[in-house]
This record gives structure tokens, C-alpha cells and sequence, in this order.
């Protein structure tokens, strides 16, 4: 468990989640240039030929096109994004703060990747203590995040922190979900202009020891 309270999960709108997905939203939420500087990160952490959970997942992925996967699972909460989105061979519609199991093996992915919507998880240890369980040993997981969120939905612990405090975040809900070993922050964009999104990462691998 974190050692954060409870109420650092609570959210404005409390809702039932897919009352706020039911709405299909065939948008971006960040700009072009953080979308290819994401698009590289995979490019160098996924390998080809591997298979790859998309998670959190909806119309995109941003994997690059010219690298072919073995397998990419989506998991996230609207169907008719999952259903158009064109780099998934399969996708499984799952509210992961309702049940953060996921519905996989244990070791069988060659790589997880969370694009800007860790802020949203009120259950983000369980929920990552199971991506190391369905990850290979010493497999990647890339969380990356901007300076954008759904206010109502993102977890108090998020709006209370700048990115640097974001980064300690994640930091902590992998060092409570105990099975990870080594943990690297990066900006993915340290040289973007005035106006432009950024881009960070927390970039974990599943410890070679954890079951």
C-alpha cells in the first residue's frame, strides 16, 4: 500500500466512470510534436516482434507504423474508440478503478504502456502491481503524462503537484506496488518552444525476481 491517505484519490466527480467515457472523445490531448517524441520513446523501449498492452488505451496508441508487433492488447473504457483504433489486434473494455485485475497471464507482454492517464486511477498501486505481474521479467513500463488532465477526474494527489511532483508520484505508486526494479524520470522534450506541450516519463522495469 502507498503511504499516501485515502483522500488523496478523491476526485471531484465521483461518478461512476463510464458515465464520463460514454461520451466517445476521437480526439488528442497532446500536440503533435509530444505525440512524436511518445512515438520515439516506445520506438527505443518496445521491442519489434514483441507483444505490447496498450493500457488505459483508446483510438491511438502511438506506436510508430513501421515497426510490426507481435501482438498490441488495448484496455480502456470506450469501446467505440478501442473498436476504430488501428494498431490493436485485440481490446478488452475495463474500468480499472472498479477491478484493476487484468485479464492476462502472468509474464506476457514484452512491454505496458500508460499514455497520460495515470492521473485518473484511484487505485494506481494495485493497478501497477498487476502490469508488473502480466510483464516479462526486466520488461518495460513507460507512464507518460503533459500538463493536461480531465480536472474533474483526476485524483486529488495529482492536482495538488506540479510535473516534478507528478514524477514522485508515479515513483511512489511503483515503489508500493513492490515488484519493480529500476525506475528512470525522463523529459522527453527538453528543448520544445513557447506554447508546446511537454512531455515526461517514468520509465520502470519489472524486477527480474518478482513473481
Amino acid at each position: 500500500m502507498t503511504n499516501l491517505p485515502a483522500a488523496a484519490f478523491a476526485r471531484y466527480d465521483d461518478s461512476p466512470d463510464e458515465q464520463f467515457y460514454a461520451v466517445t472523445r476521437l480526439v488528442t490531448h497532446i500536440d503533435a510534436e509530444a505525440i512524436s517524441s511518445l512515438t520515439q520513446l516506445y520506438r527505443e523501449l518496445f521491442p519489434a516482434d514483441g507483444m505490447i498492452l496498450d493500457l488505459m488505451s483508446s483510438w491511438v496508441s502511438h506506436l510508430p507504423t513501421d515497426v510490426q508487433y507481435g501482438r498490441v492488447a488495448g484496455v480502456g473504457m470506450s469501446a467505440e474508440e478501442l473498436a476504430v483504433n488501428p494498431q490493436l489486434d485485440e481490446f478488452i473494455v475495463q474500468n480499472l478503478n472498479r477491478e484493476p485485475r487484468l485479464p492476462f497471464a502472468d509474464s506476457s507482454f514484452d512491454g505496458v504502456g500508460i499514455c497520460v492517464s495515470i492521473q485518473y486511477l484511484t487505485r494506481p498501486v494495485e493497478v501497477l502491481r498487476e502490469v508488473g505481474r502480466v510483464l516479462k521479467p526486466c520488461a518495460p513500463l513507460a507512464i507518460t503524462f503533459s500538463n493536461r488532465c480531465f480536472p474533474t477526474k483526476a485524483v486529488a494527489a495529482w492536482q495538488m503537484t506540479d510535473d516534478a511532483g507528478h514524477a514522485h508520484l508515479i515513483r511512489e505508486y511503483l515503489r508500493s506496488a513492490g515488484n519493480w526494479g529500476t525506475v528512470e524520470s525522463l523529459d522527453c522534450r527538453p528543448h520544445r518552444r513557447r506554447g508546446e506541450d511537454p512531455l515526461y516519463a517514468v520509465v520502470a522495469r519489472k524486477d527480474a525476481e518478482a513473481a
